[in-house]
């Protein structure tokens, strides 16, 4: 029930209203923070719910929404996505700024990491600037102590003029503590004083000349027709009424010096929710007009040009986090972090870190290409148990042969196929995934790869999305919400495909093992496949920067954006959680979405299988259609038919291929890959064939919930369409090319 990525706008007033309606005695409070503070693991230890958490910038893409009760209040808390700044550039910046400006919370608790407290402030010190109603909690305490790093709570709470709780968000006792401290906060009858930051005295007299009639706009104390002359006085007389008790009558409760500073500094996007939230637009009353003209006269007589006001402000921010952290944070030991830096030097060198990248993908598959194979032939031999049982039972009832092989022979066999197929890699590489991101080396893998990004004028953050396409090219979509540029988003969308996803994997790994490394197994064998399956990747990586570039210099033109990226600290994964967070968040959400697709598949394949016309069943026709244009790319009409109805889900190519080669009207399963192979060459099968059908299934079009996907978060079907074409043509060509260039050499 949480706020979505879409729900920048007054979505944010929208969901706290709804909140106030479902649980209107219950108090309502925002929980904010910086990437990898440990938000969310802190929102799940208190609601009990179990929201994914990650250890990479831009993880949490969505509000999530619990519940939790102390002796004295219930509490609706809001996890509301990691920012580093209420300045908002991306959308998740977009939701988490409009919840704290306009989400009517009782009180926002602000995460912070104990180890970098002072660059974690500057999120706190805004968060002051709008509400007093601040907590502010010093999270990963046990991190800090094992870095010698000391944090003087009390120290840090005089500074800040606002409550201060120190905790480690997997202990409960620590979260006792905090929450005791929250009832006290919203339970207090008179306003607290938080720190002002002091910015340049050009901008704070600036703010002095605006706020006395944005503080009149917002009580309603100025009639329209007293505007320009409370206006013309704002310089002046009311310029004393600025320093005086903020505006309890304001319907918005907010700050007018916050205001007269965003107003200063112009937001286009928080201009527009604020006007929706306030009823009217706050720049068409001429007395507010009238002082911030004033004001920005003021800036700009004292040599601040509008371009550097935004810079001035981020200075002023940063100045007073690192006063207020001087203060309150002592190191104990000289070079804390000269562990984690050294790892990094190495990590992240230009000659070490390509070649560990490419190394830990290769131990990756080989780990899951070796644990996958006994549990699927298990899960295979189980599943098609029940499908024999089912068949006794339709027969026993009288069932017809058709309604028997529509549901049985067509749904449910398709069914099997995807999840024995499907889910015991997914349960090996999911976990191996989040144990890489729990660790923090994900984001080691963005900055090695942000420079050629660069070079293609796209996003390093593309990296991370590029990742999750490993597991599903659906979630490396929803993944690239974290991209703040539009256009930059729109490339990490487009090319995702180029990168395989899980269920790919057999149809590559089966192809890989059959004609080019050997089908007796053993670990050489699994070893060898692993690698040259990292070396088919490393080409789709490689054709992702080429038509990154392609994009980015002709319908995508733009220049490439900078982006702050954090290097958390090296973490010691939670083995348990992770892998009970990868099997029940990704594995069985991916299978479930794979299943819904895959079972009306079934049955269209099952029809076109059995339906005849003529001698031929429609498959047939459809493939000897197909088939001359398939011998150009190297291929035939059958794998370029199983390829087309293989659109639900990559998984069940290869069992069309081998329905269609055997003539039978249902998906059959081989024993092994001897026989398999035995069947393709029987078809003509040779390595070309093999090489153009791995290169196709690498560079085609993506799954019908992949491009749904996109369709989702773009909005419309212009680049669901790209999507769908430019990877297709990519993959046609080069079949093309590796099919002409072997037809040459014969």
């Amino acid at each position: 029930m949480g706020l979505t990525n879409t729900s920048v706008g007054m979505g944010a007033v929208d969901s706290g209203l709804e909140i106030r309606k479902q649980a209107p005695t219950d108090k309502v409070v925002a929980i904010a923070g910086n990437p990898n503070v440990g938000k969310s693991t802190l929102f799940n230890n208190l609601t009990g719910m179990n929201q994914h958490t990650g250890n990479w910038p831009g993880k949490t893409v969505s509000n999530a929404q619990g519940w939790c009760k102390t002796g004295r209040h219930g509490y609706v808390l809001v996890d509301i996505p990691g920012t580093y700044s209420l300045m908002a550039h991306s959308a998740e910046e977009e939701v988490a700024r409009n919840f704290i400006c306009f989400g009517k919370s009782d009180a926002v608790v602000v995460v912070c990491d104990a180890t970098c407290l002072e660059r974690n402030l500057n999120l706190v010190l805004q968060t002051m600037e709008i509400s007093d109603r601040v907590l502010v909690c010093v999270n990963l305490l046990d991190e800090a102590k094992r870095k010698h790093i000391s944090i003087d709570l009390n120290a840090l709470s005089d500074e800040l003029g606002v409550p201060v709780a120190g905790t480690v968000a997997r202990k409960k006792k620590s979260l006792d503590r905090m929450m005791d401290q929250l009832d006290d906060l919203v339970d207090r009858e008179t306003a607290l004083t938080p720190f002002k930051v002091q910015y340049d005295p050009l901008i704070e007299q600036a703010i002095h000349i605006a706020e006395p009639a944005i503080r009149a706009a917002l009580c309603g104390k100025i009639p329209g027709g007293e505007a320009a002359d409370a206006g013309e006085a704002a310089v002046g007389e009311m310029a004393e009424a600025a320093a005086i008790s903020p505006c309890c009558d304001s319907p918005a409760a907010l700050s007018p010096r916050w205001l007269a500073l965003k107003l200063l500094d112009y937001d286009k996007s928080l201009m527009d929710e604020l006007k929706s939230y306030l009823g009217f637009d706050i720049l068409e009353d001429p007395a507010v007009a009238a002082g911030v003209e004033a004001a920005r006269d003021y800036l700009k007589a004292g040599g601040l040009r509008p371009e550097q006001l935004k810079d001035k402000i981020v200075s002023g921010l940063v100045k007073a986090a690192e006063a207020v952290s001087r203060k309150a944070v002592h190191f104990q030991k000289e070079g804390y972090n000269d562990g984690d830096r050294r790892l990094d030097k190495v990590l992240t060198s230009k000659w070490a870190g390509y070649p560990i990248m490419l190394a830990l993908l290769a131990l990756v598959f080989w780990i899951t290409i070796t644990g996958a194979n006994y549990p699927s032939a298990l899960l295979s031999d189980l599943l098609f148990q029940v499908q024999d049982r089912l068949l006794g039972v339709f027969h026993y009832i009288g069932a017809p042969e058709w309604l028997t092989g529509m549901l049985v022979l067509g749904i449910y066999r398709v069914l099997a196929w995807v999840v024995s197929v499907m889910l015991p890699p997914m349960a090996i590489f999911f976990p191996m995934f989040t144990l890489l991101e729990d660790s923090g080396y994900l984001p080691r893998i963005a900055y090695n790869l942000d420079k050629p990004f660069k070079c293609c004028h796209a996003c390093g953050k593309q990296a991370l999305t590029m990742c999750m396409g490993f597991g599903c090219n659906a979630a490396g979509i929803v993944g690239c919400r974290i991209i703040d540029s539009p256009r930059e988003r729109l490339i990490a969308m487009v090319t995702n495909n180029f990168v395989p996803c899980n269920g790919r994997f057999p149809t590559l790994i089966a192809i890989i093992s059959m004609f080019f490394v050997g089908v007796a197994g053993g670990a050489g064998n699994t070893l060898l496949s692993s690698l040259l399956l990292t070396l088919l990747i490393l080409f789709g990586i490689l054709m992702t920067f080429a038509v990154s570039k392609a994009l980015s210099m002709t319908v995508l033109k733009g220049v490439p954006s900078s982006f702050t990226l954090e290097l958390p600290p090296y973490r010691r994964p939670q083995i348990g959680k992770v892998i009970v967070r990868s099997i029940f968040d990704r594995t069985l959400f991916v299978l479930g979405r794979a299943i819904v697709v895959a079972a009306p598949a079934g049955l269209l394949i099952w029809i076109m299988a059995n339906v005849y016309v003529g001698d031929l069943s429609l498959l047939a026709h459809c493939s000897a259609f197909l088939d001359p244009f398939a011998r150009l790319m190297g291929l035939d009409g059958v794998i370029l038919m199983a390829f087309i109805l293989g659109l639900p889900a990559n998984e069940i190519v290869i069992p069309i291929i081998i329905m269609a080669y055997m003539a039978q009207g249902s998906l059959l399963e081989f024993d092994s890959l001897t026989q398999l192979k035995e069947l393709l060459v029987a078809n003509g099968w040779t390595w070309v064939t093999a090489v153009c059908t791995m290169l196709f299934s690498l560079m085609h079009w993506p799954c019908s919930t992949t491009l749904l996907t996109i369709r989702k978060e773009t909005g419309g079907w212009k680049w669901v369409i790209a999507s769908f074409l430019i990877p297709t043509l990519c993959g046609i060509a080069l079949c093309m090319l590796v099919a002409g260039v072997a037809g040459m050499l014969a």
